[in-house]
């Protein structure tokens, strides 16, 4: 996917000041053809950012994701990562589907919520397929250079990298949002030693006194202005999380069963977000209405038959009966919900089995209930 990087010095076309504007302006046309909805471009100085993210990973924020802190600062220092990079296109991709429901769905208990961005298919092989696309348009009008794609699969400060191109500003849940488009859109990277005019950073923040997104998130996990606590969020309690989630948060899980988007959806800017138009972000195998039931009934082969190319088969099935559980365990009850977890009780995993004894001990407490009421 990489070009080495080339010597530019050889190339008087590219280190003329005037082409590398238009050259600049060419890349944003491009990317807009492409099906991005932005595109800008940055230098490497995340020296801000870097002293950010050590007090984030200094007080633990980062729970179980190590690979945060692996890399060292090969994370907030481009050119380390890739020697020779001088600047950075950041592209945004929007992602929302057409016409399925949001908070409507978290208030029907009996379904399973899954994270808007990964109804469809896997929208890392898709921008990284368009993100090589653009560096070979680049590659015609310029020849050879270096280049590097990147989509959530490196030590890369996606956020920082394109708040400083002039994509959007942090907002109060660390999300970067676009006054257009709220925060429902996907980042890429296209690292590059192209000498290229930068953008200026989007430094304003409309948020104002604004606490949607702190007031909405179910676990308080926005413990501060622009401050995360993973430990606490259900996305990460869902899919970064290995092993078993933390009792004190599982009620407030709900029917959420991979991601959350409350801080998302209760944001103002997000009544902007256009419908994307990509079809492999449409839903797949009913994920945007399934019952909890039907996902718990699905066997090993099933699960990774429908989660071919999607975002959620990284979990691995054992995790996914896990977040199912707990969302049985959240559900109102029935006697299908309780006959379904019982026959799990035998599932040959540790894990998996102390959620659903869990999940049982919830649905018989209410069925005691009902019948007191009776």
């Amino acid at each position: 996917m990489a070009t080495p990087a080339s010597s530019l010095s050889e190339n008087d076309q590219i280190t003329d000041p005037v082409n590398l504007t238009a050259l600049a302006a060419d890349i944003k046309t491009w990317g807009r053809e492409l099906g991005f909805q932005q595109v800008g471009i940055t230098d490497t100085d995340l020296s801000t950012h870097e002293r950010y993210l050590e007090h984030w990973l200094d007080e633990g924020h980062h729970g179980e994701m190590g690979f945060m802190a692996k890399h060292g600062v090969k994370r907030t220092r481009p050119e380390m990562l890739v020697p020779g990079t001088l600047r950075v296109i950041s592209v945004r991709m929007d992602y929302l589907p057409a016409e399925v429901e949001t908070t409507r769905l978290l208030a029907q208990p009996g379904k399973a919520y899954v994270s808007r961005y990964a109804l469809g298919r896997d929208y890392h092989k898709l921008i990284r397929k368009r993100l090589a696309q653009l560096a070979r348009q680049i590659e015609e009008t310029v020849g050879r250079f270096g280049y590097r794609a990147f989509v959530d699969s490196a030590p890369v400060m996606e956020r920082a990298l394109a708040q400083k191109a002039g994509l959007g500003w942090f907002g109060k849940n660390s999300m970067l949002l676009h006054p257009q488009a709220g925060s429902l859109f996907f980042l890429g990277e296209l690292y590059t030693d192209l000498p290229l005019p930068v953008d200026p950073p989007f430094e304003s923040e409309h948020c104002g006194r604004c606490t949607a997104c702190q007031t909405a998130c179910p676990t308080g996990a926005i413990i501060d202005d622009k401050v995360v606590d993973s430990r606490r969020c259900i996305s990460y309690l869902t899919i970064e999380l290995h092993g078993p989630i933390p009792e004190a948060y599982r009620e407030a899980m709900g029917n959420r069963v991979y991601g959350c988007d409350d801080c998302q959806l209760v944001c103002p800017f997000t009544r902007f977000t256009r419908a994307s138009q990509e079809p492999d972000f449409a839903p797949r195998h009913d994920l945007d209405r399934a019952d909890l039931l039907t996902l718990f009934a699905w066997s090993e082969e099933e699960f990774m038959q429908r989660t071919e190319g999607s975002a959620i088969r990284r979990i691995g099935y054992e995790r996914w009966l896990r977040n199912l559980a707990v969302g049985l365990g959240n559900a109102p009850w029935s006697a299908a919900v309780e006959a379904a977890l019982q026959a799990r009780l035998a599932y040959p995993s540790d894990l998996v089995r102390e959620h659903v004894r869990w999940a049982l001990a919830r649905q018989r407490t209410r069925r005691v209930s009902l019948i007191a009421v009776q």
